[in-house]
């Protein structure tokens, strides 16, 4: 009912939280990114669809991983600890953060993690972001790196359909490409495509469960922390 007369209208109230929500987000994710600087540990925002190998990538990367820190993993998934008993028996620190119906991680989530990790001076943290290829991109969390893990089978049009997640990203991961000969996936089509949504982003191409690629992957990880913190002590 009509709150100012009664009159049997159907009262609508709109309200606008979207805006809000990211603003406090925004806030959390500043206060975050100091945190991580203060600490010097270097935080990884690692993004893609569910089945594209974000978890397989990991555990290749604790693998091969020869660098002083501990490797750290956050892992967002709306049930279950699967993938954090897969890092930590790769070697990783993990930590659970189920988000239920939630379709992404925030920062207020990592805020608590990160607290409850106990993470040193030159740790390298990796945030596995809940598979999904919308929300995730529209959350800042305060990492200092984004990368974003595709496949094959996904299709070389990705980029174009979805490009807000491409065009945060810092990295495109092309990972399972050991399926390449196998499917029908024009590499050089693709990279245009990704191009086209972020001419900026710096491409790797993977297959997590052959460990092949992951020197250049590793190496692109250490290249964008030697830059981020030679730019903090500036």
């Amino acid at each position: 009912m009509c709150d100012t007369c009664g009159c049997g209208t159907p009262s609508v109230r709109t309200i606008h939280i979207s805006q809000r929500l990211l603003d406090s987000n925004a806030a959390q994710a500043k206060h975050n990114r100091e945190h991580f600087a203060e600490r010097g540990v270097f935080a990884v925002n690692l993004m893609g669809a569910p089945g594209a190998g974000k978890t397989a990538l990991l555990e290749s990367t604790l693998g091969e991983w020869r660098g002083s820190g501990r490797v750290a993993v956050i892992e967002g998934d709306p049930a279950t600890e699967r993938d954090s008993l897969r890092v930590r028996a790769a070697g990783a620190i993990a930590f659970q953060v189920e988000t239920g119906l939630g379709c992404h991680l925030d920062a207020r989530q990592i805020h608590r993690a990160f607290h409850q990790m106990e993470l040193a001076r030159g740790d390298l943290l990796f945030i596995e972001n809940v598979g999904n290829l919308v929300c995730p991109a529209m959350f800042d969390l305060g990492e200092q790196l984004r990368v974003v893990v595709t496949s094959p089978v996904e299709g070389i049009d990705k980029p174009l359909k979805y490009p807000p997640m491409f065009r945060a990203a810092d990295i495109v991961v092309l990972n399972k490409c050991d399926l390449l000969a196998h499917v029908s996936f024009d590499v050089e089509e693709w990279k245009g495509c990704v191009a086209a949504a972020n001419p900026h982003a710096r491409i790797v191409l993977t297959s997590a469960s052959r460990r092949t690629g992951i020197d250049a992957w590793l190496g692109e990880i250490e290249a964008s922390r030697r830059a981020f913190f030679g730019q903090e002590r500036k």
